[in-house]
């Protein structure tokens, strides 16, 4: 007869795990001696170290009490199940990680490897982070409804970023965002707005419109998408 701690050094387990293995019903809890300690026999050591064999096989402990009676064949196809649940569970996981991977690759995870390559290169220019969620949305927007168009729409906006006067007024744009709508710096914005725009063609705005969703999704609004300067700016480039 043994003490349950010889008998958890023996199984190669805490006792804090015999005393768990009690309460589920795994292990029959011994009688206890006239001191009130529990003895264990050989047959208990034998049942802790199949226990603790099941389940450092990853076999759940709901399932280990019927292993334990169960004869060879049954426990051969127990054994399969749960190796082909496991099998499923490795696979999830796997997919899982793949997943995480791709939310590591921050905007590439949503959009195409043009408009990634393209958000870059304004984080490099200094865009506020603003501008650049709002470009992230458009993009999301503008390719689910219209790839073709969007694929066309992003070759030539990276041409234009390449420009460095287009660049410098993308970037006074982003900057006006903040601007109070009667900032004396808007009216020669917007007249640099208009004298840029008059002097280069938009291939994008020449082509058709393959899916016309694109159109209506393009002027939908997204928060954040304006401000009290930029309407105003947009009403001086009206004219």
């Amino acid at each position: 007869m043994i003490t349950i701690g010889q008998l958890a050094d023996y199984a190669g387990v805490t006792t804090k795990a015999i005393r768990h293995y009690h309460e589920r019903g795994l292990l029959a809890e011994p009688d206890r001696d006239s001191s009130g300690y529990r003895r264990y026999t050989a047959q208990d050591a034998i049942d802790l170290v199949k226990i603790r064999t099941l389940a450092d096989a990853g076999v759940p402990l709901a399932r280990i009490k019927d292993l334990l009676d169960a004869g060879a064949e049954a426990l051969t196809a127990a054994i399969a199940e749960i190796d082909h649940n496991l099998r499923d569970r490795i696979a999830q996981l796997r997919r899982t990680r793949d997943h995480l991977a791709q939310l590591r690759g921050g905007d590439r995870l949503f959009v195409s490897p043009e408009v990634a390559d393209h958000l870059d290169d304004l984080r490099e220019l200094g865009v506020s982070e603003r501008q650049l969620r709002l470009e992230r949305d458009g993009w999301i927007l503008m390719q689910t409804a219209s790839p073709e168009d969007a694929a066309a729409w992003i070759a030539e906006k990276r041409e234009l970023i390449a420009d460095p006067d287009f660049r410098a007024l993308y970037l006074d744009h982003d900057a006006a965002y903040d601007w109070l709508p009667d900032d004396p710096r808007l009216p020669a914005l917007a007249d640099r707005t208009r004298t840029w725009f008059a002097n280069h063609d938009s291939r994008s705005e020449a082509r058709p419109v393959h899916n016309p969703t694109i159109a209506r999704l393009a002027t939908m609004s997204q928060p954040g998408a304006s401000s009290p300067a930029w309407d105003r700016l947009a009403q001086l480039v009206k004219g």
